[in-house]
């Protein structure tokens, strides 16, 4: 994070960490949010923390609470979704590197590594066999966050963490989706006509079959790279999250996306090669009905995707 991104930040957030009653002193603004940073950035342990610090535990536990509450408390100024002019910027920015049209957002989700919590942690082991929690996220072209939903146990789908999550009721809405336009996502998630999904390769895919899903895939990396700066900024969310409150965790990392779009948009870089996250798609369950519909909404889908199939250019040749 750059000077002036600190120095921005900082001042949006600074009355928030004051005092509001005569009592104790506290640590100044800048110097919580130095240390928040610092808890975010690194892996490093809280002892250390309070050496470099010299604040004791309690102290850095409660600014770290604190700043963390202050930076999620800009999530609706900062992560939001495309709106008026936002819509044709964001559908042209998918369009310049992927050919393919009105692309609304890039869907994903990804797993934060958690130690193992006290209450269920069966519930918190996800198919890599680690203790996690997920976050479901949309991003833009620039891989800039536009929702973020976080805190459900790792063992969830992806299909269903995105049930439990409000864009679910986005689709169908023109309001969300303006002018047909649809989000993108991997094999993961059903079929919607305001959700684009790859044709399942059965080994007899058609050619403009295999050019839709490589241009789906061009799309998609958006979102893979939002994932990997992320965790490429926030050092503390790329190995084990030193965290053993669970109810913490959504905020934090919450005020993580929040500081990420804020360097996206302030324009500071950082060397997405050394953080991509690795690609996978994850399978659809075989055994279970992830999202009723009428047949009707299926059949526009479907109609839908073979249109853009059959309209894209041939990129794969």
């Amino acid at each position: 994070m750059s000077r002036e991104t600190f120095e921005y930040v900082l001042g949006v957030i600074a009355n928030k960490l004051k005092r509001r009653h005569p009592g104790l002193q506290m640590i100044t603004p800048e110097k919580q949010f130095l240390l928040a940073i610092w808890r975010m950035a690194t892996p490093d342990s809280y002892r250390s923390i309070c050496e470099k610090f010299d604040v004791s535990r309690a102290t850095a536990l409660l600014t770290v609470r604190r700043v963390t509450k202050a930076l999620a408390s800009l999530a609706p100024a900062v992560i939001r979704w495309p709106r008026n002019d936002g819509v044709q910027v964001v559908w042209g920015g998918f369009e310049a590197i992927s050919a393919f049209p009105k692309v609304l957002g890039a869907i994903d989700g990804t797993h934060f590594h958690i130690p193992a919590p006290k209450n269920n942690p069966e519930a918190y082991v996800n198919r890599k066999k680690y203790h996690s929690i997920q976050m479901q996220g949309i991003c833009d072209h620039k891989a800039r966050f536009l929702h973020c939903y976080v805190g459900h146990v790792g063992s969830l789908h992806d299909q269903r963490v995105f049930r439990l999550s409000e864009v679910k009721d986005f689709l169908g809405d023109e309001r969300k989706f303006p002018n047909d336009s649809h989000l993108v996502g991997d094999a993961a998630y059903k079929l919607h006509s305001n959700l684009m999904v790859p044709y399942r390769d059965n080994g007899h895919l058609t050619q403009r079959q295999n050019n839709f899903n490589f241009c789906l895939s061009s799309a998609r990396i958006s979102i893979e790279r939002a994932f990997g700066l992320l965790k490429g900024r926030f050092r503390s969310l790329l190995h084990c999250l030193p965290m053993t409150d669970t109810a913490e965790i959504p905020q934090f990392v919450l005020a993580c996306c929040v500081l990420h779009n804020i360097c996206i948009l302030h324009g500071d870089d950082l060397n997405e090669a050394l953080f991509e996250e690795p690609r996978e798609e994850e399978a659809v369950p075989p055994n279970i009905d992830l999202q009723a519909g009428h047949l009707n909404d299926q059949d526009a889908a479907h109609y839908k995707r073979d249109t853009i199939c059959e309209r894209l250019i041939l990129r794969n040749v």
